[in-house]
């Protein structure tokens, strides 16, 4: 489904205006939501991730030198609570819109995929990695953006519910980033 002028006017969660106001293209949006989110709370952040600015502008700098590509209707929050199936298996429908929801790079909806889908697992660290790789392999995205996105997504909605490592989300955004080769970079 294309990325329609409606969906550039949504926000995301956590942020106050829509993503795409005052851009034209997903990757600038992204990584001004970055710098948006960082100002947020980033302190919170900092005192668990080393050398959290620089992390922040790598992070960006990442995105900004992605290439422009087409978009489409994403929806951020890609888990198996979220995708109905038929009795044969096959995906029918896609619930729970609004979290990440918004126009953009498919490549996007595929990295943050490959890091929710067993967010709190015994093995999400193996799932995220080999999801990533097989989303490149198959997709055909390269693992770079596959990883810069990865760290914006922890960057941008690690304060949604608490701000400190008693959250269970605030904590995995933690371990995202301090293994993420983008913001570590």
């Amino acid at each position: 489904m294309p990325g329609t002028d409606a969906m550039r006017q949504l926000t995301v969660q956590g942020d106050d205006r829509p993503l795409w106001r005052d851009h034209d293209c997903f990757r600038n949006a992204l990584a001004s939501l970055v710098a948006r989110a960082a100002a947020r709370h980033g302190a919170a952040l900092a005192a668990y991730v080393s050398d959290f600015c620089t992390g922040v502008e790598r992070t960006q700098r990442a995105l900004r030198s992605l290439p422009d590509v087409p978009v489409t209707a994403i929806h951020g929050d890609l888990v198996p609570p979220n995708i109905h199936i038929d009795a044969a298996g096959r995906p029918v429908a896609v619930l729970d819109f609004g979290f990440y929801t918004t126009a953009g790079d498919p490549a996007f909806e595929a990295a943050v995929t490959a890091v929710v889908w067993d967010m709190y697992g015994p093995h999400a660290e193996e799932h995220t990695t080999e999801l990533t790789r097989l989303f490149a392999h198959e997709l055909g995205y390269a693992p770079a953006t596959l990883t810069a996105y990865q760290a914006a997504y922890a960057l941008t909605t690690y304060d949604l519910f608490g701000l400190d490592v008693r959250d269970g989300h605030f904590r995995w955004c933690v371990e995202q980033l301090r293994r993420n080769a983008v913001f570590n970079a």
